[in-house]
């Protein structure tokens, strides 16, 4: 595995965290407005 290897693969990790983290945070909203809706009608 070459230096360019490496560091392509820290970007990709980063780049996956940053994903899960959006994904997690659209997640809790999303439950929310569920939430919201269900008591609303």
């Amino acid at each position: 595995m070459e230096v360019s290897d490496i560091k392509r693969m820290k970007q990709l990790e980063a780049e996956n965290a940053e994903l899960k983290k959006m994904y997690a945070e659209m997640s809790i909203e999303n439950r929310a407005i569920k939430a919201v809706l269900e008591k609303k009608f």
